[in-house]
């Protein structure tokens, strides 16, 4: 039997016993309905996996933690157009499978899904929760740093001057960049648009911000499956994947 991993935000670095808060507490013993003596694992981002024994009243006693050895090397940051509902849960849940570094959620000239004041915390929540879930699944230590939504031009502005060694990238049906003629960076930084695209006077502001345009193939994808499709593409020719 597979041995659950959840994801705290209490801290667990020298700790021998620890009572859970409500919520994993309650995940473990009416979600998962796990009795006294379950083994699980616990983390909380500090890239340390915590074997954990279950006891009564959400009790755990901690064993030594184990070092996770599966950070992605190739950092790549995403930054992504809105976009609506279940497309950007996917987005997030499959590049965070991956090994997505950082996600900057982007409000574009075409975007659909508009969020401000408490209906972004609650959005903001809400995909905290698909990045903690991703990691508990995929065996990630560490999740992905997640931003609020800023505008394209805003997010280009605040951009640090590149390193030597890192590839910005911007999907363009159009694009006369491929992957396989870039030379092995140190890291991605891509935008991708939402489920409109990008419009041409966006393209352009990134491509002045050192963006190279983007054919990720033949065939158009999805706003949802574009981020997926190039971290696998990006990971296979330079990371650990294949």
């Amino acid at each position: 039997m597979r041995i659950p991993r959840v994801h705290i935000t209490q801290p667990l670095a020298g700790q021998q016993q620890l009572t859970l808060d409500a919520g994993p507490a309650h995940h473990l013993l009416k979600v998962l309905r796990l009795r006294p003596g379950a083994q699980l694992r616990l983390f909380n981002g500090d890239g340390l996996d915590y074997p954990a024994t279950l006891g009564g009243g959400g009790v755990v006693e901690l064993q030594p933690p184990v070092a996770v050895d599966n950070r992605c090397a190739l950092s790549i940051t995403l930054a992504q157009g809105l976009c609506r509902g279940e497309r950007m849960d996917l987005v997030l849940q499959k590049t965070t499978e991956l090994g997505l570094a950082a996600l900057q959620p982007l409000q574009t000239q075409r975007c659909e899904l508009k969020l401000g004041g408490e209906r972004l915390d609650r959005r903001m929540g809400h995909w905290q929760q698909v990045l903690r879930s991703a990691c508990e699944q995929s065996g990630r230590a560490e999740l992905p740093e997640l931003s609020e939504p800023a505008t394209l031009a805003n997010w280009l502005g605040q951009l640090p001057a590149p390193a030597d060694d890192e590839l910005r990238l911007v999907l363009d049906p159009e694009g006369d960049t491929r992957l396989r003629d870039c030379a092995a960076p140190g890291s991605i930084v891509a935008v991708i648009g939402p489920e409109g695209g990008l419009s041409e006077a966006e393209i352009d502001l990134c491509a002045r911000a050192g963006f190279r345009r983007l054919q990720l193939g033949p065939r158009v994808l999805r706003t949802e499956t574009a981020g997926p499709a190039l971290l696998s593409a990006a990971l296979a020719l330079w990371g650990d994947l294949g």
